[in-house]
Formats: C-alpha cells, structure tokens, sequence
C-alpha cells in the first residue's frame, strides 16, 4: 500500500507542482472549448490523455520505447502549440473543436508520457512489477488533472458569468498565451 501511495503522489505532483507548467498548459488548451456543464465530456478528454501518458510510460518503464529527453522536452511545448493553433483554426466551429482534441489528447498523452519516462524508471525499484506503480501513479495524474480542470472551469464560469467573456475570446485568449509561453520552453530548452 505505501508502494501505491508513493505512486499516486508522484502522479499528484506531476500535474500539480509549480514544475507542471507545460502540463497545465496543455490540460488549459485542451479544455478551452468546453463549458462547464460539457463535464462528462472533459472527464473523457482528461481520461484519454491519461491513456496516452499512461502506455508511453509503460512501454518506457518497460523499455520498449526510448527517445532523448531534450527530444522529448521539445516535443511537449510542441503539442501545446500544435493544440492552441488547433483551438485558434477551429473555434468557431466548437462541435469539430471537441472531436478534434480527443484525438489530441491521447496522441499527445504518448508524447507528455515519454517526459515522465525517465524518473519513473529510476523510482521503480528492480522487483516491483509495474501494475502498482503505473495504477498508482495514473490515478495520482488523473486526480491533478481533474483538479486542474476543476479550477479552470471555475474561472471559466466566473469571467463569463460575471464580465460577460465570450467563450470565442477565451478560447482565442488562452490559446494566444499558450502559443507565446510555449514558444518561450521550446527555445529555453533548444
């Protein structure tokens, strides 16, 4: 059992720690198109994402898939770019938006699970099997997850509830920020 709190600690602060930005970034662009009351629907995007970090890190920790860490640190920044541009091409027409990004979110669930590979590798001791480990972990990064979620929605609600803030100059507004910091990672670790 402390095995699988170890893990879902490790997960929880994959996503929550200050560390985190590129993830937040990329769960905030994910979500930029969906309201508060599309939660089911969120719940699946963040649960898709999971997936893909989920069999990257396996196949990682297993050593089946190996790419350099300054690749992998390139590519991430990369799928938060590629997602805003996403968001910026396709807001007006939010129902293709929302297809669009669950395959987004489980491709570049793959990729954002190779960022991780490394540490789980060194964290995982020789004769523990990976099923407690990844379950733990995966429950962790989900849980953050849905709490980053959580706090985005809820400022989501608050700008347009209370200044009016269309949703099209949301999605426009974040996605723009994203771009630009996204930008800044990729030529900071370039």
């Amino acid at each position: 059992m402390s095995d699988f709190l170890f893990y879902l600690n490790l997960g929880w602060e994959h996503i929550i720690s200050l560390d985190a930005l590129d993830h937040q970034l990329f769960i905030l662009v994910l979500v930029a198109a969906y309201f508060y009351k599309d939660w089911r629907k969120i719940l699946l995007l963040v649960t898709a994402f999971t997936i893909g970090h989920s069999i990257t890190l396996a196949f990682s920790i297993l050593d089946l898939v190996r790419l350099p860490s300054t690749l992998v640190e390139i590519l991430i920044p990369i799928t938060i770019v590629l997602t805003a541009l996403d968001n910026i091409l396709f807001r007006e027409n939010r129902q293709k938006l929302m297809k669009i990004n669950y395959g987004l979110a489980l491709f570049f669930g793959l990729i954002h699970g190779l960022g991780f590979a490394n540490t789980a590798r060194m964290a995982m001791a020789a004769e523990q099997t990976i099923a407690v480990p990844l379950l733990g972990f995966n429950i962790g990064l989900e849980l953050g997850q849905i709490t980053v979620v959580v706090l985005i929605m809820t400022l989501f609600f608050l700008l347009s509830k209370f200044l009016k803030l269309q949703q099209k100059y949301w999605i426009t507004g974040i996605s723009v920020v994203a771009i630009l910091l996204s930008g800044q990672m990729i030529l900071e670790r370039m």
